[in-house]
């Protein structure tokens, strides 16, 4: 008897989200979002510096407009590298849940982590394929890595690990790590 085996192009991805985890709740998370293929689009590395290039500046700018499209969030450190972006997102719901409309508060919508991510790939693969003339399309790679932050010296160790990873870039053997950062 014959086995109908399917080739398969792309690693089964996992879900990578805690089980009944509720990500629109209050919190720190770290998130690292990858370019398809791992192409590096962002810039180039010079003197351990990433010097980005219009695509990265686009991704900068999109990444610190966040807080302006999602009204619960506010961001930490971050570091954009030739071809991903760590991040920390802060979801802050406190006061963000009612909306005053004359004497009646009314809930407005507190996003999750997710959706918070979907934006910011659809922001900025929007505003980079817009540049692009040829038959290439910028991508970013399907879902991303997240780490729920759940005290401080786990917060203190990831903005440690955001920080020196301009020291890291020729060590990484996978994709290279990056060598600009900043804070929000």
């Amino acid at each position: 008897m014959q086995e109908n085996k399917q080739i398969q192009k792309h690693p089964i991805r996992k879900n990578q989200r805690l089980q009944n985890y509720d990500y629109s709740q209050n919190g720190y998370y770290f998130v690292t979002i990858c370019i398809h293929d791992k192409k590096e689009w962002f810039g180039k590395i010079e003197n351990e510096k990433t010097v980005l290039n219009e695509y990265g500046e686009i991704v900068f700018k999109c990444w610190i407009d966040l807080p302006e499209h999602y009204k619960n969030i506010k961001l930490d450190e971050f570091v954009i590298m030739p071809n991903h972006v760590h991040g920390i997102v802060v979801i802050d719901n406190v006061g963000n849940g009612l909306v005053r409309n004359g004497l009646k508060p009314f809930p407005t919508n507190n996003h999750g982590l997710s959706e918070i991510i979907r934006g910011f790939k659809t922001f900025s693969s929007r505003r980079i394929n817009e540049k692009i003339s040829d038959d290439i399309k910028f991508q970013w790679q399907k879902s991303f890595y997240d780490h729920v932050v759940r005290d401080e010296k786990s917060l203190h160790d990831i903005r440690k690990y955001i920080q020196e990873n301009p020291l890291k870039w020729g060590l990484d053997d996978v994709g290279n790590e990056t060598v600009w950062y900043g804070t929000v």
